[in-house]
């Protein structure tokens, strides 16, 4: 009967973990990827947003004051 050599266990457990641990690294890196691409098409919409309201176009409506609004029970 062979006793495992505690080296090799140590090894064998310290071999796991960092399979483990790259797959962990793996995955959250493929989330960041996807978060980085999400935010740079959200950039691009807040500045196409930006440049619609410059500009005075789109659907937006014009600004108006205060005194400008109607009450709501006229």
């Amino acid at each position: 009967m062979d006793r495992p050599d505690p080296v090799d266990a140590r090894l064998t457990e310290l071999e796991i973990k960092a399979s483990l641990a790259e797959d962990t690294v793996d995955h959250l890196n493929e989330v960041v990827i996807a978060q980085q691409a999400r935010i740079d098409a959200l950039v691009h919409e807040v500045a196409r947003l930006a440049r619609l309201l410059r500009e005075g176009g789109g659907d937006a409506p014009a600004s108006r004051g205060p005194r400008d609004e109607i009450p709501p029970h006229y």
